[in-house]
């Protein structure tokens, strides 16, 4: 391209700055020309050759050389020579301005260096033909056939396909949660050098609510010109760890490629962490070509184009960039090999590709590496500062048609809208919950878990809840360095499990949920020694400290701490033990000790194999073995540890004060969705905090794969060390297991099991249990697969297995068959079991591995249908002898059914009816099968519409002479005093939860037979004790209060 530029001396001083950009940024310049008084001299040669070399020129060996030089003064040098260093940039702006008679330069294209008029020509160059007037439109021109010909569609595709690509933990949730059909953009507020730049504030309260009133800015109008109506080419986009800057970046490319950012032709991203880990020199051209072979015949035209570029730099923080001269040299050449940080320093200098736009992307701590006048604007990530945002985040997730993520399996639409309705009535309460998603990686999570606790169906569980906080940090902290400068380059996890941990076990010990700010210094800053702690301080306090800890919004509490997820307290907590960072001072300079000793004697070892072949010194490997006493003894004591990290999870695990409480899956359910009821007054005293979740997570952080993922953040637990805790953990867990746990602390237990993902152990343990109670625990679909998992580890039959009042439906019972078919005595009442749950029972009673013999399914609406197929499976079972159906709306067709059947069975023992509406001709089909059977012996026939006549009739009946026995009143043969007391004594309790009127009938139904017994009994102390029970019940019935 020809190119000429006059420079005269009444143009003004900062247009000396185009000099050098038109000569070192042009590929078709042919050659220079220097205008100017001669001077001689070998001093004016050495200034001549300085810019030669500045603008990638070089003399040929058979040029001439010029004999003089133009005469400049020291002031007109200095105007030249910071022309070639970059005068354009701003940091050169203070220098003073040159003299008014300052002598014209001329630029042009001549052909040979000679002397003629004062004019010094230098004739040759790179290229054979110099280019013809309007090339710049050609090569315009050329570009543009290029991007038609497809090759910017094509990088287009392959961007696509890549930024959509889904990670594991996404792909859970099926298609419908791509980015593209799931995102909502965070709030990003223009910000200034001038905020930036403040120190950073103490951790108080005041300073984490300050919300910043500055104005908000689109994704799309980051570029727009600035307040001074400047063009703004360079944008820093900082944010703290989980406000969504990746996943931000990924939905602008993503949007560039489907053309909904047509502000830019072409967008180029690059990720500063693969930046980072390449240290070859290497030109621009070439680091865009290996990573986009697309574009390699975009490239080479790039510079002389007016193509609309866009460079995304994300992650800036991972780049140790030098914007001084003495450290990163000057490059205007995109051919030129320099390292890769010199690229992305000269991209941001606007040296290289000057009209190109550049977006940065960078935690809070990294922004100051920019100089500012590289930076036409600042923005900040504010997350989901808008509770609308959080709304919206939750109905798209929670909404879409494939949130189960199970194949075959729907989500019922019903069960969604109640999810979505549940969690925005607890984001409008503004709980705590509300300043957690402020950050959308915790609305992820947040989704994530809902759906880990409503739609796992698969058996065993596709996840545990241990891997979906493991994974959680994986996606915010996967090869992250805390700081970057440092010499150490500690992970952020670990220095996180170090201190951020400490902070979390000192309150799981305490049982505290609230810190203050002398708790967050005694904890951060007590062990702070040298200035490299201090400066990763400064670090973690402004990228990351908000991530973990947030105000408290309780009343009372606004002047501390908590954490953002309750959750994530005893996570960090258990990975602080898990990690071995619970040590005495002791213990660690030990362990330092012992590794430094380690090392030396391999290196002694070498020494002494040399020096006792050639001296006979027989103390050497004495000494020798003496340095390796120290560390065999260590390894010893450390051995402790372990039992030590053992005896903490079996304790926890086992807290008798925490019997009674919710089981852990039931509590984060609460947490997430809220507690539904009336608001707790302000004098109340609160609850006691509970950290059951402490030592289930620190089984599952032993599991192999969360210490795989644990390994890429930095936190290493060696296979060893895991062997170790389990083995010491084993007796202990396994004795306490095997005592009788209340429902809801054995449910925990099962989850634990799950949880540590160690088949041998839950084998081993689950053997142990003969009797399984599960009454009154809520079984959802996770909690069926966990049991039938857990179940599944060995063959073992089970004697007993309780399931009352547990919400079970038809998919508990599909999801937990095979269990089932392993349990001697099955209570399934108050269940709403249904016709299809019927069914389900049916096959399982039909089953040839079915040993179930005792099926209780009393208070279930089984109906008619229902009847019919418990009907089918008494006719084929061989294994069932007690069966109730007490209170299970059968009425005559549904005993109908049973009566015709039962003929075929030859097992049944006991049949229980009673509460079922039956009339004296249903009965009696009833009891006349049952005279015939070969070993069914009792009948229950209690609180039916039989007849008086016919209650004495199948009252008179006895098992010695007729074969069975019929028992048609609720009190035969128990003492009745004892009995109704008991009863009355529960409905009593329970009279402000019930339904007044149902109670009502059911005590007046309980009092008909009172009477009915108490007219045929002819004790007269039992009679006594009738009317004594009758009494107190008639006086419930008139005043249920």
């Amino acid at each position: 391209m020809s190119r000429a530029m006059q420079c005269q001396s009444c143009l003004p001083w900062g247009s000396w700055a185009q000099l050098p950009r038109s000569l070192a940024g042009s590929r078709g310049t042919r050659s220079v020309s220097v205008r100017a008084a001669a001077v001689p001299g070998p001093a004016g040669r050495c200034f001549l050759r300085k810019i030669l070399r500045t603008s990638s020129i070089s003399l040929p060996r058979n040029t001439p050389r010029p004999t003089s030089l133009p005469a400049l003064t020291p002031a007109h040098l200095l105007c030249l020579s910071t022309g070639f260093l970059g005068m354009h940039s701003p940091w050169l702006a203070d220098l003073p301005s040159p003299p008014s008679r300052a002598p014209a330069l001329a630029l042009r294209s001549p052909a040979v260096w000679g002397r003629k008029g004062g004019c010094v020509r230098y004739q040759g160059g790179s290229q054979q033909n110099s280019a013809q007037p309007g090339s710049s439109g050609h090569a315009q021109s050329q570009l543009r056939n290029v991007a038609s010909s497809g090759a910017i569609k094509k990088h287009q595709k392959s961007l696509s396909a890549w930024f959509s690509h889904q990670p594991n933990e996404e792909r859970q949730f099926g298609p419908s949660f791509s980015l593209d059909a799931v995102h909502v953009d965070p709030v990003i507020r223009e910000s200034s050098l001038e905020e930036i730049l403040k120190p950073s504030p103490d951790l108080t309260i005041q300073n984490q609510l300050q919300q910043p009133s500055r104005r908000v800015i689109s994704l799309h109008n980051l570029f727009d010109t600035d307040a001074c109506g400047r063009q703004v080419k360079n944008v820093v986009l900082y944010g703290t760890v989980g406000t969504g800057k990746s996943t931000l970046i990924k939905k602008m490319v993503v949007d560039w490629c489907h053309g909904r950012l047509p502000r830019f032709e072409l967008v180029i991203p690059f990720s500063c962490e693969d930046l980072s880990h390449s240290h070859a020199h290497i030109s621009l051209r070439r680091l865009i070509t290996k990573k986009y072979q697309h574009l390699r015949d975009v490239v080479p035209v790039l510079e002389a184009s007016n193509l609309k570029v866009l460079f995304i730099l994300n992650g800036l923080e991972r780049l140790n960039l030098d914007f001084r001269l003495a450290g990163t040299e000057l490059c205007c050449d995109p051919n030129e090999p320099v390292p890769p940080s010199a690229i992305v320093v000269n991209l941001l200098r606007k040296y290289l590709l000057p009209e190109a736009s550049i977006i940065v992307t960078t935690r809070p701590s990294a922004v100051r590496r920019i100089p500012g006048k590289y930076v036409g604007r600042y923005a900040e990530i504010c997350g989901f500062s808008d509770t609308n945002l959080q709304k919206l985040y939750f109905q798209m997730r929670l909404s879409q048609p494939g949130c189960t993520g199970e194949k075959g399996q729907d989500c019922s639409s019903a069960e969604q809208e109640n999810l979505v309705e549940m969690l925005s009535r607890n984001l409008e309460r503004h709980n705590q919950i509300t300043a957690a998603c402020f950050l959308p990686s915790y609305c992820w999570l947040v989704c994530t878990t809902l759906h880990f606790l409503y739609f796992t169906r698969t058996v065993p569980p596709s996840q545990t809840l241990t891997g979906i906080y493991t994974s959680f940090l994986r996606l915010n902290f996967s090869g992250e360095v805390l700081d970057s400068t440092d010499p150490t380059h500690i992970s952020m996890m670990k220095y996180v499990a170090k201190t951020v941990g400490k902070l979390a076990y000192e309150g799981v010990m305490s049982r505290k949920t609230c810190f203050s700010e002398e708790d967050l210094q005694q904890c951060f800053e007590v062990e702070m020694k040298t200035e490299s702690e201090l400066n990763l301080l400064e670090v973690f306090r402004s990228d990351v400290f908000r991530f973990f800890l947030s105000p408290c919004v309780q009343p009372g509490k606004e002047h501390t701490f908590v954490f953002t997820i309750p959750a994530m307290q005893e996570y960090l907590a258990a990975l602080y033990v898990v990690l071995g960072e619970k040590k005495t001072l002791a213990q660690r300079v030990g362990q330092e000790l012992s590794e430094v000793i380690g090392k030396v004697s391999e290196d002694v070892a070498v020494v002494v194999n040399i020096i006792s072949k050639v001296l006979p010194l027989r103390f050497l490997p004495v000494l020798f073995n003496l340095l390796k006493i120290f560390p065999r003894y260590f390894s010893r004591v450390s051995g402790k540890d372990k039992d030590a990290i053992a005896h903490t999870m079996a304790e926890e695990l086992f807290k008798e004060e925490d019997y009674y409480n919710d089981d852990v899956l039931d509590q984060i359910n609460s947490s997430i969705l809220g507690v539904e009821g009336p608001v707790r007054h302000p004098d109340e005293a609160p609850d006691d905090e509970v950290f059951e979740l402490f030592p289930i997570f620190m089984g599952g952080i032993l599991s192999r794969r969360n210490r795989a993922i644990l390994e890429q953040l930095g936190c290493s637990i060696k296979n060893l060390a895991a062997f170790e805790i389990a083995k010491a953990m084993k007796k202990t867990v396994i004795r306490k297991g095997r005592k009788g746990l209340p429902p809801s602390e054995l449910m925990d237990y099962l989850f634990f099991l799950h949880e540590f993902q160690n088949e041998r152990f839950t084998a081993e343990a689950i053997r142990s249990l003969r009797a399984v109670n599960l009454s009154s625990v809520k079984m959802t679909p996770l909690k069926c697969s966990v049991l039938a998992s857990v179940m599944s580890t060995t063959c073992h039959e089970v004697e007993e297995l309780k399931l009352t009042s547990c919400n079970l439906d038809s998919g508990g019972l599909r999801t937990l068959f095979p269990v089932l078919l392993r349990c001697k005595a099955l209570h399934l009442q108050l269940n709403s079991l249904g016709s299809d749950a019927c069914k389900e029972i049916r096959d399982l009673l039909l089953h040839d591995k079915c040993v179930v013999s005792s099926l209780r399914l009393t208070n279930n609406p089984v109906g008619e249908q229902g009847a019919r197929y418990l009907a089918e499976a008494l006719a084929g079972n061989r294994s069932l002898t007690q069966l109730s159906l007490l209170h299970t709306a059968l009425g005559d067709p549904g005993a109908e059914a049973i009566a015709q059947h039962l003929a075929e069975n030859q097992h049944l023992q006991e049949l229980n009816l009673g509460y079922n509406s039956l009339t004296d001709a249903a009965a009696l089909r009833v009891v006349e099968v049952a005279k015939r059977h070969e070993t069914l012996d009792k009948v229950h026939l209690y609180f039916n519409d039989i007849s008086e006549d016919g209650k004495r009739a199948f009252d008179s009946l006895r098992m010695d002479r007729d074969g069975v026995r019929a028992l048609v009143f609720l009190t035969a043969g128990t003492d009745v005093s004892d009995y109704w007391s008991h009863i009355l004594n529960v409905v009593q309790r329970n009279l402000p939860f019930w339904d007044r009127e149902r109670v009502r009938q059911h005590l007046a139904l309980l009092l008909q037979d009172l009477e009915s017994s108490r007219s045929q009994t002819a004790n007269p102390w039992r009679k006594a004790k009738f009317l004594r029970v009758e009494s107190e019940g008639s006086r419930e019935t008139r005043c249920p209060s």
